[in-house]
């Protein structure tokens, strides 16, 4: 089946061939079609399937027809994350650069005074944080009562987000005839109940099994202690044929301290986080999706709406709590088809994690046996400035044990010390001569 078969339009037709795609994806397939029907949709899909395509397309060509009024848009996209509201930004101009469509994104953490001249003209698609929405409405400018079609995506993030709440008081602002689709990872009780207060009699469009992994992803375990992760990710790095990769951490603390370990051995490493400011952010994500940056140390920030057309590795330097943020962030590689690569290191005290990330995904994790630990990686800059990563030469180890263990030449921590200068001075001291003040009575 071709996207010609789906009833999208030829503007849409032709700038979906310019984006280089050809065949429509099992879930597109399936929800174009019913969201041109006008009703209510449920949609499960796992990661890097196309699900934002799924309804972006079909958006475009229904929104073609009718003219936006100045603060009160026809449509609304709500995401849980900065990062997954641009990459639907992203979605709209590349698909709709045919199409006469105005759009504003209103996320956090930029200014508010490029957002106010959008709304003013007027938008067809309004792709907004939750958060940010409501500031815009509380202070009464925006309208929320044209809204034709509402989209919810990443449903599951926005409940470990705890953002449901100001989703429930956002549709509680908008017109009760509307289209409502609803976008999950994955669909489990409490997803369920959430989507029956939103949708009215919905079509459930689901084309694999909830929490699942695509199969175009390798996935392996490396197992190591935590005091030496840091030194086994450099050596995995020299190792493995890594083009781009992002490396998730859990804690901000630790994605600061290993960033700054990465650059201090000349890798070519940026690290993105909630603390930092947006256009920080923005700026890394663009130079990481260019080629300026190959390793990303990241947070679950990026775990979701991080879209790179050929990411080579994910790796976990921290195992995640959460069995379906491994799942989200492994989505990151492998995707549309292609394959991909999803490392993970591992700790004793990791062990409980993976036996529910292999419980969530039904199927064992490999382990990658007999890693080599001898040798240390080194960046190498050549003249034109790029880095490349090689293996240290090793040292013999007969050597090294000779170089460290006492003898008459070291002192006792194993360091080398010069031998005693011979001399005929006369020891200075409690030796031939006392101090004059101890004479004294």
């Amino acid at each position: 089946m071709g996207f010609d078969e789906l009833g999208l339009s030829e503007q849409l037709l032709s700038s979906v061939a310019d984006a280089g795609y050809s065949k429509p994806t099992p879930i597109q397939q399936q929800a174009i079609p019913a969201v041109f029907m006008g009703g209510d949709i449920l949609g499960c899909a796992q990661t890097g399937t196309g699900k934002t395509a799924s309804f972006t397309l079909p958006m475009i060509d229904i929104l073609s027809a009718g003219r936006a009024k100045a603060r009160m848009p026809r449509s609304l996209i709500l995401c849980p994350t900065r990062e997954l509201a641009a990459q639907v930004s992203d979605n709209f101009e590349t698909y709709g650069k045919n199409n006469a469509l105005s759009m504003a994104l209103l996320i956090g953490g930029v200014t508010m005074t490029s957002q106010l001249q959008a709304l003013d003209k007027g938008v067809d698609v309004l792709i907004a944080t939750p958060g940010r929405l409501l500031d815009h409405f509380e202070r009464g400018k925006i309208l929320l009562n044209d809204v034709k079609i509402l989209v919810i995506d990443e449903a599951d993030r926005m409940l470990d987000m705890g953002f449901i709440p100001d989703v429930d008081r956002i549709v509680s602002l908008l017109p009760k005839n509307r289209q409502t689709l609803f976008f999950s990872a994955t669909l489990d009780n409490s997803i369920r109940k959430i989507a029956k207060r939103f949708l009215a009699n919905p079509k459930e469009i689901s084309v694999a099994p909830p929490s699942s992994v695509a199969d175009t992803v390798v996935q392996k375990l490396i197992h190591t202690e935590q005091k030496n992760k840091r030194q086994m990710l450099r050596e995995f790095l020299a190792n493995e044929e890594v083009s781009n990769a992002v490396i998730f951490c859990n804690r901000k603390r630790d994605i600061g301290i290993l960033y700054r370990s990465l650059l201090k051995h000349g890798f070519n490493a940026a690290e993105l986080h909630g603390d930092l400011p947006q256009s920080s952010r923005t700026s890394t994500l663009n130079k990481f999706k260019s080629g300026d940056i190959q390793l990303l140390i990241a947070s679950d920030v990026a775990a979701r709406g991080l879209d790179i057309a050929d990411l080579s590795h994910v790796v976990n330097f921290d195992v995640p709590s959460n069995a379906e943020d491994y799942v989200h962030r492994i989505g990151r590689t492998g995707r549309a088809g292609k394959k991909g690569n999803a490392f993970t290191f591992v700790t004793s005290e990791d062990q409980k994690y993976i036996e529910a990330i292999t419980a969530l995904i039904k199927k064992p994790i490999e382990t990658l046996k007999d890693y080599n630990k001898q040798n240390t990686p080194q960046a190498i800059i050549d003249k034109k400035g790029r880095t490349s990563l090689r293996r240290a030469k090793t040292r013999n180890a007969k050597s090294d044990v000779a170089e460290k263990s006492p003898s008459p030449e070291n002192n006792r921590f194993g360091e080398r010390v010069p031998p005693p200068v011979p001399t005929n001075e006369p020891t200075i001291g409690m030796g031939d001569h006392v101090p004059a003040f101890l004479l004294r009575r």
